[in-house]
């Protein structure tokens, strides 16, 4: 559970949420949501990981 402390004053609540925010994301949260919406084979998963990084050592690995 994320806990956000709220300071008094006119801007208390925006800065609340934008902790709020900051540590939902930090949590990875919606990441794991999105993955867990569809069951994905480990062979699929690997074989993804590999293509990816191929296409990062493609793109970034050669700095010629």
């Amino acid at each position: 559970m994320i806990v956000v402390e709220v300071e008094g004053g006119k801007d208390g609540i925006e800065k609340a949420l934008k902790k709020y925010k900051r540590k939902f994301e930090r949590t990875k949260m919606m990441r794991q949501l999105r993955n867990r919406k569809e069951f994905e084979k480990p062979s699929v998963k690997r074989r993804n990981q590999i293509k990816k990084a191929i296409y990062v050592e493609q793109k970034f690995g050669n700095n010629e």
